[in-house]
């Protein structure tokens, strides 16, 4: 191959690598500002803290007082709105009922998806199965399983469960 063939090769290679670069760097750009991504994005935050707060409003430890009183704070940090409220409300008399209970309750999501997801809201719902693994202090443990609908609203500590709904195992 003579020099100028090389030289011209080498400028064809220069020529592809930067078509290539600049075609990425477009593509790149175009993604980063798509609003698809964005929603995405809120969509699985949504998603992965629902999962979190409904494990959480599903679990308690009735061992002590202390316990107790440690699983209320943590229904009351995953709750926001009406749920929040009546929480707040109910927080002395539950306590009272749940604190010589001795038992434990260990709720896992098997199961979410997101039904609707209003961005500008800052509103969310979100159906889920879960299975509550309960250990009383006397006679046997057992698995409850348990299907919710539940509204999440976005605050400024991320998104939080504003209303809880059991459904029934026959029922939508």
């Amino acid at each position: 191959m003579s020099t100028r063939a090389r030289t011209m090769t080498a400028w064809a290679a220069v020529f592809v690598a930067a078509l290539v670069c600049a075609l990425g760097g477009w593509s790149y750009a175009r993604a980063r500002g798509d609003d698809t991504l964005a929603y995405a994005k809120s969509r699985d935050a949504a998603l992965a803290a629902g999962r979190h707060h409904l494990a959480r409003l599903n679990s308690l430890d009735g061992k002590d007082a202390r316990s107790v009183d440690e699983g209320l704070r943590q229904w009351l940090d995953a709750t926001t709105g009406p749920l929040h409220d009546q929480l707040a409300r109910t927080r002395k008399k539950d306590a009272s009922d749940l604190r010589g209970s001795g038992g434990t309750a260990r709720g896992t999501v098997t199961d979410a998806a997101l039904t609707a997801l209003d961005e500008r809201a800052g509103t969310a719902e979100l159906i889920a199965t879960v299975d509550v693994r309960i250990t009383p202090r006397t006679g046997r443990p057992g698995t409850e399983r348990k299907r919710f609908e539940a509204t999440l609203a976005r605050t400024g500590d991320g998104w939080k469960v504003k209303a809880l709904t059991a459904i029934a195992a026959g029922g939508a």
